[in-house]
This record gives structure tokens, sequence and C-alpha cells, in this order.
């Protein structure tokens, strides 16, 4: 029998691989889809994030979302500025063209996620949101010592 911690590796690899290979005709990696829908998300809350704000929200480490921030904006996807209130922070948009790429891509990961879900009743099952509030829990819990 496997571990807690080998299933969550396992689940999690799955998941990555699949994200992976479903947008690779998009030209888009997890990380980034990562990155795009999760701007894509904090914009239609009405906010203008950070990086760092970001970074915070996905859960990426700040300098990766910098690196991502600086290739997709070369691709035009996003578009960074500086925060005239504290230069020292770059404040991130979608581009137009960017916001035509992420719509599919969020289409597409959200199919992926119907087909990984539909044994515990899909995404808006009783199952899985209790799979939701334990893995939220889990996610919660600090493992610094």
């Amino acid at each position: 029998m496997s571990t807690p911690g080998h299933l969550v590796w396992r689940l999690s690899t799955k998941w990555r691989v699949a994200v992976d290979r479903a947008l690779a005709p998009i030209g888009l990696t997890h990380a980034q889809y990562v990155f795009l829908s999760s701007l894509s998300g904090l914009e239609r809350a009405g906010a203008r994030p950070s990086q760092r704000e970001l970074a915070d929200h996905t859960g990426l480490e700040a300098l990766y979302v910098s690196k991502l921030a600086r290739t997709l904006d070369a691709e035009g996807l996003v578009e960074r500025t500086r925060d005239p209130a504290d230069t020292r922070t770059v404040r991130l948009r979608l581009t137009p063209r960017g916001r035509e790429v992420t719509e599919p891509a969020i289409a597409t990961v959200a199919e992926l996620l119907d087909r990984l879900l539909a044994p515990l009743g899909g995404r808006h099952g009783d199952r899985t949101a209790a799979l939701a509030r334990e893995l939220t829990l889990l996610l919660d819990t600090s493992l610094e010592s």
C-alpha cells in the first residue's frame, strides 16, 4: 500500500503531465498556464496584482514568477509595468493576445479536471468538495519546525 505522501506525489505528477500534454497544442506549459489563468482570475476580481502577489496566490516561487513574467511579456501575452507608488513593484496585466490564449486554455484544463474528478462525482460533487477541504487543510499546515 502506498503512503499518502507517495499518492500526493503521483497525483501531482499525473496532473502536471496531463496538463502539459493538453496545453502543448496551445503552446503553453503547465507553469505558464498557472500564471496566466491565475492572473486572469485576479483581473476578473478587479485586481492588478504585482509579481509578488501572483507568486503568493499561485504558490510559485517569486523568482520563478519573475522569470515567467519576462518570458510571457516577450511573447506578448503579459504586460509588466512599474508601480508608480513603488518602482520596485512590478504590476502584471494580460494583453488582449494573452486573454485570447488564456481563455481556451482554461476551457481545456476544465475539461481535463472534469475527467479527473468524474470518479468523485465531478467538480461540484460532495466527495470533490470534501477532498478540496482536506487538501486545503494539508496545504495550510506548516512544515516549518
